[in-house]
């Protein structure tokens, strides 16, 4: 199969205080994104693209990519802050990249066919990879025709702190109608998950975004479309994203795109701040390395 894994690994852990990406996790010395690719490759992506700053370039590329060059045809894609179209500039306050799909856009010269996208500091499992292998091989050139792995909100969870998610609405035929953000979900003393904003309560199985995505290659004409139009409104806030389900959303609503939902019931695993670490180090013990032997 002709397609593509893009890792997003660009990300500055600001709250963790340090780059998850290259901090070991795994028993044997593994790094989260070693486990996406491993079981992407297993799952028939052909492909591997790392997204990254700059500054980290020479560093990731010793330390995580090198594991993987023997193995697969592995690129590394350069997200910039500088990489707008003309007459677009940069603000001054404006201090890093524009967001997940401009990381996307920063892999398109290396993207001939599908492609899913994963986080580099988030742990999908194997099942995710390989649903998406299968939705994307036989759906290969159906323009529109993209996916997104759902994860029950109760497999997501985090024991420390509120956690935002993407709440996801199907529609009857499995495809996806909206992705509602969620910004502070939580389990409560009495077992019940909770927005702590307005109180609303979240059955454990309700489908979530943790944003993997699967995609055809013509989302990323959809995205060179877009990111002008996104510049021109929001552009001149230092803050401002351009994010991927908010084109994904674009795209619903306009009619060019259908995305069906792959549920999974494997936990998903984040790192969000320090405190997370013991618990994900003691499932990661669980699992067979990404690396045979270990």
């Amino acid at each position: 199969m002709n397609a593509s894994l893009v890792v997003l690994a660009a990300g500055m852990g600001s709250r963790y205080g340090g780059l998850k990406q290259m901090d070991p996790i795994g028993p044997c010395g593994e790094f989260i994104p070693d486990y996406s690719v491993g079981y992407a490759l297993r799952a028939g992506f052909s492909r591997i693209i790392f997204v990254i700053r700059p500054d980290i370039e020479k560093d990731f590329r010793e330390i995580v990519g090198a594991r993987w060059e023997k193995r697969a045809e592995v690129c590394y894609a350069l997200q910039r802050l500088e990489d707008v179209p003309a007459p677009f500039s940069i603000p001054e306050t404006r201090q890093k990249p524009w967001g997940t799909a401009h990381a996307v856009l920063a892999a398109r010269p290396f993207i001939d066919g599908p492609f899913a996208v994963v986080n580099a500091d988030d742990y999908y499992g194997a099942e995710a990879l390989a649903l998406t292998a299968r939705f994307l091989g036989e759906h290969e050139g159906e323009p529109g025709r993209h996916c997104m792995v759902a994860y029950r909100l109760d497999n997501t969870l985090s024991e420390f702190s509120s956690v935002s998610r993407g709440v996801c609405a199907v529609a009857p035929d499995g495809t996806l109608d909206s992705v509602c953000e969620r910004l502070k979900l939580r389990r409560g003393e009495d077992g019940q998950i909770r927005d702590e904003g307005d109180e609303t309560v979240f059955p454990g199985e309700t489908p979530v975004s943790m944003n993997m995505w699967g995609f055809q290659r013509d989302y990323l004409d959809a995205l060179s479309a877009d990111f002008p139009r996104f510049l021109e409104k929001y552009g001149t806030l230092p803050k401002s994203e351009f994010q991927v389900p908010t084109t994904v959303a674009t795209l619903l609503r306009r009619g060019e795109a259908r995305v069906s939902v792959l549920r999974t019931a494997t936990r998903w695993f984040g790192i969000t701040s320090r405190e997370d670490r013991p618990g994900v180090e003691a499932f990661f013990k669980t699992l067979p390395s990404p690396f045979s032997p270990c």
